[in-house]
């Protein structure tokens, strides 16, 4: 088709247009309307969750030159997956694999979380100690390696067309960067968006030091996983502005706020007996001071 065609060329140019776009648009909402105050300075956390985007980036592009838009389209030429093989319109088959997609999306999240050596990599993420647009982007390089490697998988067993991979790589990067955003919505805004999609203080939960908090709202993009299976969380025991982000054990900023110490996180520390529980508040370690 001629509009896939048009978007693979132009693949590269709409995902970087789409990230600065919207890291623009959220950025200046944090400045606008901050939902919290932050314990570090933009500089010193965002030179390490942008250096890490930045690292990432270049490593995708060298382990993966051809980047998920090209497993679409190598998919499509020799009949791959359940939607090339099956009479499925076109209309119908792009938000079919957007929507496929976005719940493998949420099982690789719940996966990283159940396995402890999973966890190690995932927990970059969470050991931010503020929460803003920045942390939506930074991910270990293995985690990143890892997810490729699904995402391909993905996009081969349901013979995603290239057009669904790129709005679902369009919509991944910019809704992680809105709901990690430390943003203010309005009260009714957000609990009727978190019906159809995943809102900053929906998400925020996820970020929580408590481990019964952080084992919940796995979602990024659409809010109906964490409500159908069991993980939906409306807000955390101390509240929105009351809550501490980050991972308990790794509270030092030249550890989880500086990108060398962030590479090292992974391998530093035991993570035994972490997994996915649904253990009730009253069984759970009291918070730290």
């Amino acid at each position: 088709m001629a509009l896939e065609t048009w978007v693979m060329a132009h693949e590269p140019l709409l995902r970087v247009g789409f990230f600065v776009g919207v890291f623009m648009l959220v950025a200046l909402w944090e400045l606008v309307s901050p939902r919290r105050a932050l314990s570090l300075t933009r500089r010193q956390r965002w030179s390490a969750n942008l250096g890490m985007v930045l690292l990432n980036t270049v490593l995708v592009r060298v382990l993966f030159p051809t980047a998920a838009v090209g497993m679409a389209a190598l998919g499509a030429e020799r009949g791959w997956g359940l939607l090339n093989n099956f009479a499925v319109p076109f209309w119908l088959a792009v938000p079919l694999a957007v929507v496929a997609m976005d719940f493998v999306i949420w099982l690789q999240h719940v996966m990283v979380h159940a396995v402890p050596a999973l966890w190690r990599l995932h927990r970059v993420h969470h050991a931010d100690l503020d929460y803003d647009l920045t942390t939506g982007t930074r991910f270990h390089p293995l985690e990143i390696v890892l997810s490729m490697g699904i995402k391909f998988a993905s996009i081969a067993l349901l013979g995603a067309p290239v057009l669904a991979v790129v709005v679902f790589e369009v919509l991944l990067s910019a809704c992680a960067m809105f709901n990690h955003g430390n943003i203010r919505l309005p009260e009714r805004v957000d609990r009727v968006l978190r019906w159809f999609m995943v809102t900053p203080d929906m998400h925020r939960v996820h970020h929580s030091v408590e481990d019964d908090e952080t084992n919940s709202n796995f979602g990024f993009n659409l809010a109906w996983w964490d409500r159908l299976f069991g993980t939906y969380r409306e807000r955390p025991r101390a509240g929105q502005q009351g809550m501490r982000i980050g991972i308990r054990d790794h509270r030092d900023p030249h550890e989880v706020a500086r990108l060398p110490g962030m590479l090292a996180l992974p391998f530093r520390s035991a993570v035994d007996g972490y997994t996915i529980n649904r253990r009730r508040w009253s069984d759970a370690p009291d918070p730290a001071p």
